[in-house]
């Protein structure tokens, strides 16, 4: 097992007083179920493991009452093993979302107070696409609010691909003291960082994408990986979506390199099929969206706070959620590139959707900002109170957009800026440059 940030937060969740059942939610394949039973097996002595997509039958055991006795008595006619003991056995509900009587039993778990509950459940579960709000206002009845604490979890992120690496918290610290102080990094760390980064960049944050790379070191049997994932998004988009859906939501989810690959990276319907329109594709693109599978970055009107909202709603661009995936989708041969350091391909984008990969999984909103006269600034972020765009350079040189935004503070008020690369850490003036391999260092709000 990987050291996973998620262990943190369930062991926080189990040490807290009086602490509700917890539901991990996520993309599928990011490694809910095997965080989540490796964290009971070693916190508690006894657990019970129910999983509602392989075993659609123990969702008998939530029918009727939802009495935690009734309940208990339930599983343990189905599963005579099951051992129940208050404080010492923990229920864990996999795949929850297949079974709606066992989410709404959390608020009955949670009156009751014997036995911890750790349910996980997968975003492409739903029942057919809806809306987000008549789906939401459909399941409102069986899901407990109040009852229950709810924790997204993404794929690995970068310091947790470290981390599995051999990188310690003492080299982390190293490099946060870096940007604190604003000193370059050392020639030997500087160089295993960027290799380490170029191997995040083709082998993603998928668990058993990254157990693979570090069992076989073969990139073949990576992608291999990766691919069968990706097909299994189809499936589930022909398996979940409605009938009228599932062939847009194939095509919208298809376009995405293309939409990347373009100079202007705005999502564009046309894209898809020449002629689409909104109307026949936002369904579709939120649907993919509330799968965790992709994630948008929006335009703002201005350059300012709060970001949300100066969001443009009808303009954005669309990233993967997991850069791997996204590599994994593009034409042979481009892993293999990647690894040599050639980073220049599909116009920038492997470089921004490495960003945004590295932004979302530090739980960072994405918003850029463009304008129609050429200007456009890559990512903003709030940091340290204010809004400091992120520029992201694939060779080095200097930015025309960041040189027209210090030119002109009375239009941008900006003050700041980070331009990230192929650089070490330095500073000229307002703006302050870093390896790429710190992003996920740029934390502090």
């Amino acid at each position: 097992m990987y050291r996973r940030k998620i262990d943190e937060t369930m062991l926080k969740w189990k040490s807290s007083p009086n602490h509700k059942p917890l539901v991990i939610k996520g993309c599928r394949q990011c490694g809910k179920t095997s965080s989540v039973l490796n964290f009971a097996h070693n916190h508690y002595r006894h657990v019970i493991y129910l999983d509602f997509h392989e075993h659609r039958e123990f969702g008998l055991f939530f029918a009727g009452s939802l009495d935690v006795d009734t309940i208990l008595l339930n599983i343990s006619a189905g599963i005579p093993e099951a051992v129940f003991i208050p404080g010492e056995t923990c229920i864990v509900l996999d795949e929850i979302q297949e079974c709606p009587d066992a989410r709404s039993s959390l608020k009955f778990f949670h009156r009751d107070g014997r036995f911890d509950v750790i349910a996980t459940g997968s975003l492409l579960g739903v029942s057919g696409y809806k809306s987000r709000d008549a789906r939401e206002e459909e399941q409102r009845a069986a899901i407990p609010v109040g009852s229950e604490q709810i924790i997204t979890m993404h794929p690995m992120d970068f310091e947790e691909w470290l981390w599995s690496n051999g990188i310690t918290d003492q080299h982390i610290n190293y490099l946060r003291s870096c940007l604190t102080d604003e000193k370059p990094v050392n020639a030997a760390i500087d160089s295993r960082m960027r290799q380490l980064l170029l191997q995040y960049i083709v082998v993603g944050g998928m668990p058993e994408a990254v157990s693979t790379f570090h069992q076989t070191n073969n990139l073949n049997d990576v992608l291999s990986i990766q691919r069968g994932i990706i097909e299994n998004y189809k499936a589930d988009m022909l398996k979940y979506a409605t009938q009228a859906d599932k062939g847009r939501i194939r095509e919208c989810f298809e376009s995405i390199p293309m939409q990347l690959a373009k100079e202007n990276k705005k999502f564009q319907y046309s894209v898809i099929q020449k002629g689409a329109r909104a109307s026949q594709y936002l369904g579709c693109l939120r649907w993919i969206e509330d799968a965790g599978i992709i994630h948008r970055c929006y335009n703002t009107s201005i350059t300012e706070l709060p970001l949300s909202g100066n969001a443009i709603q009808d303009s954005f661009k669309v990233y993967m959620a997991d850069i791997g995936l996204l590599i994994s989708m593009l034409e042979q041969g481009t892993a293999w590139s990647i690894l040599r350091g050639d980073l220049h391909g599909y116009k920038g984008a492997i470089y921004e959707n490495l960003a945004a990969d590295i932004l979302t999984k530090i739980d960072r909103q994405l918003f850029f900002f463009q304008k129609d006269s050429g200007m456009e600034l890559d990512f903003l972020i709030r940091y340290r109170g204010e809004c400091c765009p992120i520029e992201c350079k694939a060779t080095t040189g200097n930015s025309k957009s960041l040189r027209t935004l210090f030119k002109h503070h009375e239009h941008y008020h900006v003050d700041h800026a980070i331009k990230v690369g192929d650089y070490n850490v330095g500073r000229a003036g307002q703006l302050l440059t870093l390896p790429f391999y710190m992003l996920f260092l740029l934390t502090e709000t």
